[in-house]
Parts: C-alpha cells; structure tokens; sequence
C-alpha cells in the first residue's frame, strides 16, 4: 500500500458544481481511513494536465474518475474501487464488482443524468479540507 508509514495519495477527481458529487467527496473525505484520497475537479486546469489526451467524455456524464497508481477508472469502477480504501462496512460494497460492469454502468449512467435535477448544482466548487500530515 505504501512505503513506509506514508500511503500513496490517490487522485479522485469529480463535478465541482455537482451537490452529489460534492457530497460524495465530503463522504470519502470523512471516511478515508489512511488520509489516501486527494480531490480535484474536473472542470479545473490540474485535472485536464493529470487526463491528458483522454479527458471524459463530453457525451458522458461521468462525475468521478479516479486515478490509482498508473491506473484509471471511471463511472461504477471508480467508485467501488473508492470504497476499497473507506471505513468499514464500505469495502464490502466492492462485492458489487461481481455485477456485469455493464449493467453497473447504466445505474451509474441514469444517475449522473439525473444527478443536477435531483441534487441540484453548486455556484462554486468546495473542495474538503486536506487531511493533516
């Protein structure tokens, strides 16, 4: 997991103006047990230099990417993968990974659609506080 007593920081990057997404990320925030999430939006200038030449889809409703040592995952993989790392009972939802990813990813799909109506958007992004080193 790390080197040392130091866990390798992972990058969740999410809908700054998204109240779900926002929610989500005070959520992981609370309950990342080893301080290994940092947060960034996707609407900001890091987050475009950390994608590169493979940012979401415009025609995508992703709301959360993650990028785990090398690794990228997106829609239900990125949040299962998020639990993973969570306070318990969390990780237990990573069992959900044994549901076809493509019917994991249309339930992601039909709520990131519906995600601004159904939660509303925020004015500006609010990131959480960093964790302490």
């Amino acid at each position: 997991m790390g080197t040392g007593n130091v866990a390798p920081r992972v990058v969740v990057l999410f809908d700054g103006v998204c109240n779900l997404c926002n929610g989500a990320v005070r959520f992981i925030s609370t309950n990342d047990r080893e301080g290994r999430f940092a947060f960034i939006s996707l609407q900001s200038p890091q987050a475009r230099e950390l994608l590169g030449d493979r940012p979401p889809d415009p025609d995508e409703p992703d709301s959360i990417v993650l990028l785990d040592n090398g690794r990228r995952y997106e829609r239900s993989d990125a949040v299962l993968h998020i639990a993973l790392w969570l306070r318990a009972p969390w990780p237990l939802a990573f069992a959900a990974i044994l549901i076809p990813r493509r019917v994991r990813d249309d339930i992601y799909r039909w709520i990131a659609r519906n995600r601004y109506r159904w939660f509303g958007r925020a004015d500006v992004c609010a990131l959480p506080p960093p964790h302490a080193p």
